[in-house]
């Protein structure tokens, strides 16, 4: 049974506008899947209909068989403690440290009460150290995070998703703020992540080469709809310029 299954999602914001338009795949445990298209073709929205953070206008998502529309509020804040989310812009709150930070990623499996006093276990504090020792961030745990770079920060978005041990990670354009050095490092450790721990990465990216290098399947959309999906091999001159029309012209394939 896959993980995670998205059946004819479509989204409306406007009466004659969709978004998103009859989407549909499965994804299996494990996957490295990447998310390819232009500005505007959906990418986003799809991440978010996945995790809840916008409700889809029609279609099913089921996570484990399980229809996420179905579930109640608690429930619902259960399902997201498995989704892991990255963002483009990190989403860190600046003047707190970055092992505070990373904390946060387990506020989810709390009370309100102990949410808003901010109670963590010693396991989950040694936990959280662990993940930035891995991540190559020990050393900076004390620090406040509005004075990291780019591609720290990054790190820190992956280890606040990771202690929350999600079945699945989204990451949201998670290298395009990102300087080509720090964008290979933060790819480089999400696909061990997805290897090591067989945790499931979807990630939304603009760069084709990126794309065909670090994954194990590409699905490529374009207005609100998949033209594409398969390996990245598989992946044609035609099929970019399906994805992409006249920006097509301008990637640099790997």
């Amino acid at each position: 049974m896959p993980l995670l299954e998205v059946k004819n999602i479509t989204k409306q914001y406007e009466k004659d506008k969709k978004v998103l338009s009859g989407i549909s795949f499965d994804v299996n445990g494990g996957e490295f899947i990447s998310i390819i298209g232009p500005s505007g073709a959906g990418k986003s929205t799809l991440l978010r209909c996945i995790n809840r953070m916008v409700d889809f206008s029609s279609g099913e998502i089921l996570f484990h068989n399980t229809d996420i529309m179905s579930l109640s509020k608690k429930d619902l804040r259960k399902y997201r403690t498995q989704i892991g989310m990255i963002f483009q812009h990190y989403n860190l709150v600046s003047r707190l440290t970055v092992i505070e930070n990373v904390l946060h990623g387990r506020l989810g499996y709390k009370t309100t009460l102990q949410g808003i006093m901010t109670r963590f276990t010693e396991e989950e504090k040694k936990e959280a150290f662990h993940l930035l020792e891995k991540l190559g961030m020990r050393e900076h745990a004390y620090k406040r995070c509005d004075h990291l770079s780019g591609g720290q920060k990054q790190r820190v978005g992956i280890a606040r998703a990771l202690i929350q041990q999600p079945k699945i990670l989204l990451c949201d354009e998670p290298i395009a703020s990102l300087d080509p050095n720090s964008s290979k490092v933060i790819m480089d450790h999400l696909k061990n992540i997805s290897q090591e721990l067989r945790i499931t990465c979807i990630v939304n990216l603009h760069q084709v080469d990126v794309a065909k290098h670090y994954s194990e399947r590409i699905i490529g959309l374009n207005g609100g709809q998949i033209v594409y999906d398969g390996a990245p091999q598989e992946l044609t001159t035609t099929n970019i310029h399906q994805i992409y029309g006249s920006e097509a012209e301008n990637l640099i394939l790997a």
